[in-house]
């Protein structure tokens, strides 16, 4: 199985994993239940997570039949411009769903405006993806391909890649940026963890909880940055091994972080030791952001395809 196999296994995770969990979000406000909410709001975060890869391997399959003469380089570019809306309308959907999760500590409950956001977002997501899934059908079947003109012009995508390419500042800010993101998502996710741990036990591990907004500001930061090297150079990337092991590790990290969402992670009072399996996961979340780092710094050396 290659990269191309695992896009097509892989695909149609996003577009059913949204509808499930809107169709379970709907149905939480018509019913007016909490837990429904909380679930569906947990698998909107899961389903924006499980889309990256998604998007990743989408690059190479790309790559693997764009060569072919039944295959219009312009509708491919189409696709690519729908599906990169998609995952960042789907990464809008899993970070407001995220955000719900945490306001439901305690006895608190989601804001209006985060409901009204997720319920708006993941609407716009589903039809997104819908789109996407199906064009990508088209791209080499043209007996069901929709009419509709194709032009000639340069994709979205890859005219962002060609401006982050032709203009010298780009590359290093978002460098700047992507390191100042990692230490910020970094040290907030590690002191939380090293507290569950029983380091810094005079301190009672709900007054950290402020640290994890700054730590998805920190992803977020990561995300975007990361998603600017990718489209500038997306073969550089699918053909080295420890791209993809970073995403494997930061995937397991993201659902690792969401341990920290429930109210009995945060029950900790001063000068008490977390249970067994807060320890467990807070050393799990170390292991993994530390693989994610690893892999990082290894792609130019691991692969050769930088």
């Amino acid at each position: 199985m290659n990269l191309a196999h695992l896009h097509l296994l892989l695909n149609h995770f996003p577009t059913v994993g949204t509808v499930i969990g809107l169709g379970l979000f709907i149905g939480s406000l018509a019913t007016h239940n909490d837990s429904l909410k909380r679930a569906s709001m947990l698998v909107l975060q899961l389903i924006a997570v499980s889309a990256l890869p998604v998007y990743f391997t989408g690059n190479a399959a790309l790559e693997a039949i764009q060569s072919r003469p039944d295959v219009s380089k312009q509708f491919v570019a189409r696709h690519q411009d729908v599906a990169l809306l998609a995952l960042i309308l789907m990464g809008i959907t899993g970070a407001l769903a995220w955000r719900g999760l945490w306001e439901f500590r305690g006895n608190a409950r989601p804001s209006t405006w985060n409901v009204y956001g997720i319920l708006l977002f993941s609407l716009l997501t589903v039809a997104l993806m819908t789109v996407t899934a199906t064009m990508g059908g088209e791209i080499r079947h043209e007996e069901i391909r929709s009419a509709q003109d194709v032009s000639e012009a340069e994709g979205t995508v890859s005219a962002i890649g060609a401006y982050v390419l032709n203009h010298g500042w780009v590359w290093p800010t978002s460098e700047t940026l992507h390191f100042m993101g990692l230490c910020l998502l970094l040290g907030s996710v590690l002191t939380v963890d090293l507290r569950m741990l029983g380091i810094m036990k005079s301190v009672p591990l709900v007054d950290l909880r402020g640290l994890i907004p700054w730590a998805l500001a920190g992803f977020s930061i990561n995300l975007v940055t990361g998603m600017v090297f990718f489209i500038a150079t997306p073969t550089q990337y699918t053909t080295d091994v420890a791209f993809y092991w970073k995403i494997v590790f930061m995937l397991l990290a993201g659902i690792n972080v969401l341990y920290l969402t429930f109210d009995e992670s945060w029950a900790l009072p001063e000068g008490v030791d977390a249970p067994l399996t807060a320890k467990v996961v807070a050393g799990a979340g170390i292991f993994l952001w530390l693989g994610v780092i690893f892999f990082g710094r290894m792609l130019p050396f691991i692969g050769n395809s930088f």
